[in-house]
């Protein structure tokens, strides 16, 4: 099975997703160690900030300074969580592509696929890349201000005296080591759910290709519509699958930006802004991701038809004319990935989205 192939490789290597191909005990029980790790670190960082802000936070600067770490913490262990409850219909998912109808039928529906295939590992590479240079930079920044004064990167709760310098090293590390694992869950997570969603449109362009091939007498209007069923199903599917995952997204997003803009504005910039200012672009670029391939899937759909009427179907007889327009009233209904069934996820969403996180900014400002 090669859909997603990349994608499934950092998905396995961060700890979300078993490989398909360790069945044995062995093999399940040395991932299962490997996950707990990943998690232990994950959830013991986001409790230790949590707790931080319980006990020692007493003003709006630490509690911002606190909260946009704390939230992408907590966003990677949900997203790890829920990705790992729904291990067995992801698979699933998966699956569906390299079945009919949603299995290419001739070389050129294998081509589209291998563009599809092509934009999507393109897209996973500089996500990876940007998160990648991201967590670097920071980590640098931090090294050459934080490490030499002995401070810690993110401000947590740390139930021990750190004062001494090994312990304060191995807490430094832990630190870091934690950060790298909350990126790559979240890159993981992030490049699963859009890749899905750029099959999809996948799946209408071979739907298009094959709705011209019934003038050729090649396809049967039958298969064409039993597709494009399909294709609505399995975009309920997988807005069944995600849609916490891109709900609680937004909402973590909006507070984090909005405390980021807190922090940038309460002081003059200085280099010590660079860490939050490349932090909010990661932001920002993450839910805009989610906001660009969901438009893209609508405007894909809304396309089918006119594409439909672009066809010679004057050609064809009337019982497959009337098969026609009814694909093309459906058609009408756009294909849509929504977060909580309520909000759906386009470009004018993430225009929302800023509105609303500056509006809330503005009133964090005012108290």
């Amino acid at each position: 099975m090669h859909i997603l192939k990349l994608t499934r490789t950092i998905v396995i290597i961060t700890g979300c997703f078993r490989p398909l191909s360790w069945t044995s005990l062995f093999k399940r029980t040395i991932y299962n160690i490997y996950r707990l790790y990943v998690i232990s670190m994950l959830y013991t960082s986001s409790m230790s900030q949590f707790m931080d802000i319980i006990l020692n936070v007493d003003n709006p600067d630490d509690f911002t300074d606190n909260l946009n770490m704390m939230l992408t913490m907590s966003a990677s262990c949900y997203k790890m969580f829920i990705v790992w409850l729904n291990y067995e219909n992801i698979v699933a998912l998966i699956n569906c592509l390299i079945e009919e109808p949603f299995k290419p039928l001739d070389l050129s529906e294998m081509k589209i696929r291998r563009q599809y295939d092509k934009i999507i590992r393109n897209n996973t590479l500089r996500y990876m890349t940007l998160v990648g240079i991201s967590c670097s930079l920071n980590a640098v920044v931090s090294f050459l201000t934080d490490f030499k004064n002995r401070r810690l990167t993110y401000r947590e709760w740390v139930p021990y005296n750190y004062s001494s310098y090994m312990t304060y090293c191995l807490t430094y590390a832990q630190q870091m080591i934690t950060t790298f694992h909350s990126a790559s869950v979240n890159v993981a997570c992030d490049t699963l759910l859009c890749g899905l969603i750029m099959h999809i449109c996948c799946q209408i362009e071979i739907l298009e290709y094959r709705l011209k091939k019934i003038l050729n007498n090649q396809l049967t209007l039958d298969y064409c519509v039993r597709h494009h069923n399909r294709i609505f199903e399995y975009t309920r599917m997988v807005n069944i699958r995600f849609t916490k995952i891109i709900g609680f997204q937004f909402m973590a997003s909006t507070m984090i930006i909005c405390s980021n803009l807190y922090q940038l504005t309460k002081s003059a910039l200085s280099v010590n802004h660079i860490p939050l200012i490349i932090y909010t672009s990661c932001m920002l670029t993450q839910i805009f991701i989610y906001c660009w391939f969901g438009n893209k899937v609508r405007s894909k759909s809304l396309q089918l038809m006119d594409n439909i009427f672009q066809m010679e179907w004057t050609a064809l007889n009337n019982a497959v004319k009337k098969s026609l327009i009814i694909i093309m009233k459906r058609a009408m209904i756009p294909i849509e990935i929504s977060t909580i069934y309520i909000l759906t996820i386009n470009l004018d969403s993430f225009v929302a989205l800023l509105k609303m996180s500056y509006s809330v900014y503005n009133l964090l400002r005012v108290q």
